[in-house]
């Protein structure tokens, strides 16, 4: 189910600096709403995306779309206490391979879109707020809207995603428990490898 949804989560942040409606110096629901119009007229007109082509899909993204991520925030919730004993080293490469595992996961989901429609709520903050959670619903014929929440922090780049949440479930923490299943098993190399062999598997599967 979580998998399912996680799809309909990331139409009002992977439009984010895909045209100008969308900055990162944004208010953070603004550019939560931009993002929003902006990924849906292209999963609307894009026929590439629309005949499946996870390939060109994935090229939008990792182009057009990550800067408005923090991977490295993203990847230390996910790993959980373990990362603060890990080297830069490993740090940097957990977190290019959950970006990778994330990246690939979604361009497969995006190239389902079935006319979802997302509704920002407007967001109450103070100007000296540096986390924040947007809130927002999508929308879907024939079914309940699904509440979609994103964590949002303050970054020297501008506002940057580092959590989702569908319907209260968190992104990261779907993660954790797996993740320290592998370390606990083999160690922060033994969680690098097994997400390097899962990034591999998912190439040679869409060859």
């Amino acid at each position: 189910m979580l998998k399912f949804l996680t799809r309909f989560a990331m139409i009002a942040v992977l439009g984010a600096g895909l045209l100008t409606g969308a900055h990162a110096e944004d208010a953070p629901d603004v550019l939560i709403k931009n993002a929003t119009n902006e990924i849906v007229e292209i999963l609307k007109t894009d026929k590439a995306i629309q005949a499946g082509d996870v390939k060109h899909t994935q090229d939008v993204i990792e182009s057009k779309v990550l800067h408005y991520f923090d991977f490295n925030k993203m990847t230390a919730s996910a790993v959980g206490r373990e990362w603060r004993s890990a080297s830069a080293d490993q740090k940097a490469q957990l977190a290019k391979e959950f970006q990778t595992l994330l990246v690939r996961s979604y361009s497969n989901a995006l190239t389902q879109y079935k006319n979802q429609t997302v509704d920002v709520k407007p967001l109450k903050m103070q100007a000296s707020d540096v986390e924040v959670t947007v809130k927002s619903e999508v929308k879907q014929p024939g079914a309940k809207p699904v509440a979609i929440d994103y964590d949002l922090t303050k970054t020297a780049d501008g506002w940057k995603v580092y959590d989702v949440y569908v319907a209260g479930v968190s992104l990261v923490a779907n993660y954790r428990d797996t993740f320290g299943q592998e370390i606990k098993a083999s160690g922060i190399d033994g969680l690098i490898k097994s997400l390097h062999e899962k990034n591999a598997a998912k190439v040679i599967e869409k060859k």
